[in-house]
């Protein structure tokens, strides 16, 4: 069974982002950039299937510019056994990702793809379930256990009222979230032989993909800063302040 993983470059989740002076988007020069968490939690359940003698090889994917390719390094250094980089320096929105991934699925015909549920950039969370519509395949996101056997993924996910579990036939696919594992460090002689693996790179255009993006950002901001609290002497002021002043009540 090949399982197919897209990983994304982001900001790394340490750094505090901020605003361009114009608005424009976030500012992302001489910022340090590593694999979305999200998306390794879904390399390191890939790399674990494999090990399990359920999948036989695991082929990491990236989509944006050139830089890409460490973020590929890193999840083979993980345990991908392969990676593909679809270089292009366009704004990739989550149709176009999807788009570009259908792509390269019915090129590779996995029997599952895992993915993280969301990227901590955009926080769009519509890639998985976009991908799933155009290849018209079953999903299941925010997983946080996933088996495979007999053709099918049992795959137990969160929701908001505890958890749910679906059964599904191959091929699918599944969004991880946070507590379906907790992602390897990569040893130093596996980031060694990531170097030596396989790495194809293609552009959309040789996928028969447009990636033009089809919403405009108008602005971007950083969210206002928190006022200070206030005491209060007893709660007949407290009820007087959330009815008159935040009027909440």
């Amino acid at each position: 069974m090949k399982i197919l993983v897209p990983v994304k470059r982001v900001v790394d989740y340490n750094v505090k982002v901020r605003v361009k002076s114009d608005g424009s988007g976030v500012d992302i020069a001489n910022v340090k950039m590593s694999m979305n968490p999200f998306d390794e939690i879904a390399v390191e359940e890939a790399v674990r299937l494999k090990e399990a003698g359920v999948a036989t090889e695991v082929v990491a994917i990236s989509c944006g510019v050139a830089q890409c390719q460490e973020t590929l390094r890193t999840a083979m250094a993980i345990g991908a056994d392969r990676g593909i980089l679809v270089q292009t320096d366009e704004e990739l929105q989550p149709l176009a990702v999807a788009k570009l991934l259908k792509a390269i699925c019915d090129k590779e015909s996995p029997e599952l793809v895992v993915l993280g549920k969301q990227a901590i950039d955009d926080d769009a969370n519509q890639t998985g379930q976009m991908l799933a519509s155009l290849m018209n395949v079953a999903q299941a996101t925010f997983a946080s256990k996933v088996a495979i056997a007999d053709g099918k993924a049992t795959v137990t996910r969160e929701i908001d009222g505890g958890l749910e579990t679906l059964s599904m036939s191959l091929p699918a696919i599944v969004t991880t979230d946070l507590r379906l594992n907790e992602p390897r460090y990569a040893t130093l002689p596996n980031i060694m032989k990531a170097k030596k693996k396989p790495l194809e790179t293609v552009t959309p255009a040789d996928l028969g993909v447009d990636v033009a993006p089809r919403l405009k950002t108008l602005k971007v901001e950083e969210p206002p800063k928190r006022s200070a609290g206030v005491k209060v002497a007893d709660v007949a002021e407290l009820v007087a302040k959330l009815k008159n002043e935040a009027k909440v009540i």
